[in-house]
């Protein structure tokens, strides 16, 4: 991440670590200087905004005049709520608002660019995914807009967790996440019994410590030893994670860094776009090719640290190869990987016409995702509900769901369950559920455990292909564990 010009002010002594960081607790030059930054980003993202629109008002590919009018909807009301946020003089974490914006590369781009897969539906369902997507996004800011709580006061909001040492504490984290992802890679040490629950710890510590020390950073706290510290776990734990051909890992590693930088400066890191937005759409050109050569082979993927340099070095040149990009310029563009929109569409083109609503069958199965294995021992996966939704609808037998996973997204699960209703249903609760955690927490410690929920469901905020049952068991699992840990270790010290 790029050193801020000018390092922030820090939030006066009578709201220390506070994740609102609000402006009337600012002395007269932080507040000044925070209300400068809010205004250069507001800038900055409605600029963007209109920019895009304007692209697109020109050059959408699409087959009905109304569907251009739905995707610019869909640009505008996902960015609404990033826009308020950038325009306020205060730091507090963007859950929503991240939430909503991630509808912009899953639902409108693949709108208005004419995703491929669109061609096989009639420009009517098309038209009625819009609307329905539309229909999710008004409500869900309606909700959000018109929510009322008050920020909460117990211990679990107010008290901190660690007080002092907290770089220390960091970059043990970072250091542990990182010696974790290179042993699971390299090595086959750690016994498969145990790989589930250590990869909860190393996973649930990183995303903290990433989180926090990108929003240090953010605001100016680091020192140049940490920031090259910290830059060199980051890096390894973004290779290692690409090292198996599987670039979402990595990828929702850098984009939680940059949330937490973000929140912390109200800056954008152009420079460090620049460089890692090149090379990710590189290995993403490469990654078809490579997968064929590896896995569809049964050649060796690295297996030490000596190997990684040859494989990268094959990859960039698989992803820069002018064959391999034309081959795959229609079908593995970066965009329409994140499209959930075609999804949305092959739902509605079926459902309620020739296979009924699934009246909240998926729904039931969230119960389920709660109860301990060991308590029963036949509980079904954890993507139950993705199989439930890709066999009835036909995209997989029962034996395909064994190797492969479809995401369907929250809001295609909801059409598929209750139609129009269930996406209404869907905005009441992410709206009205998001500003209730995020006003409970206004106040809190960023480190206190109320605030690192709070981190948790910003990890969460941008898995766009989960079903409700696999985001609320996920997030859960995350939560013991990330929440759990330092609960035990702060009464562990006492």
């Amino acid at each position: 991440m790029p050193t801020p010009s000018s390092p922030p002010a820090h939030p006066s002594p009578a709201a220390p670590g506070t994740t609102s960081g609000a402006l009337l607790a600012r002395p007269a030059r932080g507040r000044a200087q925070a209300l400068r930054r809010s205004r250069n980003l507001f800038s900055f993202g409605l600029t963007a905004v209109v920019v895009a629109l304007g692209y697109f008002i020109y050059g959408a590919r699409v087959a009905d005049p109304l569907h251009l009018y739905l995707g610019l909807a869909m640009i505008v009301l996902s960015a609404w709520p990033s826009l308020l946020w950038a325009r306020r003089a205060e730091y507090g974490l963007p859950l929503f608002e991240v939430f909503m914006l991630t509808g912009i590369t899953t639902y409108a781009v693949p709108l208005l660019t004419g995703h491929q897969a669109l061609q096989r539906f009639e420009p009517a369902t098309i038209t009625t995914a819009g609307i329905g997507v539309v229909l999710f996004q008004v409500v869900a800011n309606l909700a959000f807009a018109l929510t009322r709580s008050h920020p909460r006061r117990g211990r679990f909001w107010q008290e901190e967790i660690f007080s002092r040492d907290l770089s220390r504490y960091l970059t043990y984290g970072m250091v542990l996440t990182t010696v974790y992802t290179a042993v699971i890679l390299l090595t086959t040490w750690i016994p498969p019994e145990l790989e589930g629950a250590l990869r909860s710890i190393c996973y649930g510590v990183g995303i903290i410590a990433t989180f926090l020390q990108c929003r240090r950073w953010g605001q100016g706290q680091l020192r140049p030893p940490e920031k090259f510290g910290f830059t060199v776990l980051l890096a390894a734990q973004v290779v290692f994670s690409w090292a198996a051909l599987y670039l979402i890992g990595g990828i929702s590693i850098l984009l939680l860094g940059l949330l937490g930088y973000v929140s912390g400066s109200k800056k954008i890191p152009l420079l460090t776009l620049a460089v890692v937005l090149p090379v990710i759409a590189i290995l993403h050109n490469g990654k078809a090719a490579m997968r064929a050569k590896y896995w569809e082979t049964g050649a060796a993927m690295p297996a030490s640290l000596a190997a990684l340099p040859p494989f990268f070095s094959e990859w960039i040149d698989d992803g820069l190869d002018p064959a391999i990009r034309a081959r795959t310029e229609e079908t593995n563009r970066l965009l329409e990987r994140t499209s959930l929109f075609h999804i949305m569409c092959l739902v509605v083109s079926v459902t309620p016409e020739r296979k009924p609503f699934l009246e909240g069958e998926t729904y039931a199965q969230i119960p389920g995702q709660f109860v301990p294995r060991p308590l029963w021992p036949g509980k079904p996966p954890g993507h139950i509900s993705t199989y439930t939704l890709s066999i009835y609808y036909g995209l997989q037998r029962p034996e395909d769901t064994q190797r492969t996973t479809i995401g369907f997204g929250l809001l295609t699960e909801a059409y598929a369950n209750f139609g129009f209703f269930g996406l209404a249903g869907l905005g009441l609760l992410i709206g009205g559920g998001f500003k209730l955690v995020s006003t409970w927490a206004s106040q809190s410690p960023i480190l206190s455990l109320g605030g690192m929920l709070m981190i948790v469901l910003m990890a969460w905020s941008f898995q766009t292909e989960f079903t409700l049952s696999l985001w609320l068991s996920s997030f859960a699992s995350a939560c013991l564990t990330v929440l759990g840990i330092p609960y035990l270790t702060r009464n562990f010290f006492k």
